[in-house]
């Protein structure tokens, strides 16, 4: 058996990819949530069912937090914009369309110009 994981690897130059090295290299974005020193948040925050929901309990976090390296603001948008992106193809047209609206939530808690078209 390590005769052919040798070859394998000196043929390729890489490692076959084991079973746990695929299931964690396609999970680490739960990780980043989880380990993550951007925000502490409060647990469901993005199954929230109104965006003003979401954007109030991410600016609480975001003000809240000492871990944070940016501005409230930039933290807070940060951290939704991640959901968003991890959530891709799998979330469902409400989830995203809470999820964006949110963002223009957020922009207004925080007093900010709505972004440009």
């Amino acid at each position: 058996m390590a005769a052919k994981r040798a070859k394998r690897v000196a043929k390729t130059g890489k490692r076959a990819a084991g079973r746990s090295q695929v299931k964690s290299a396609r999970k680490w974005s739960a990780g980043v949530m989880q380990r993550s020193d951007a925000l502490d948040l409060e647990s469901g925050v993005f199954k929230a069912r109104s965006a003003k929901q979401v954007a109030l309990s991410l600016k609480r976090s975001a003000e809240a937090s000492g871990r944070r390296k940016s501005t409230p603001f930039r933290s807070a948008m940060s951290m939704l914009n991640f959901e968003i992106n991890r959530g891709g193809k799998n979330l469902s047209a409400e989830r995203k369309r809470v999820l964006n609206q949110a963002k223009v939530e957020l922009r207004k808690v925080f007093h900010r110009e709505p972004a440009r078209p």
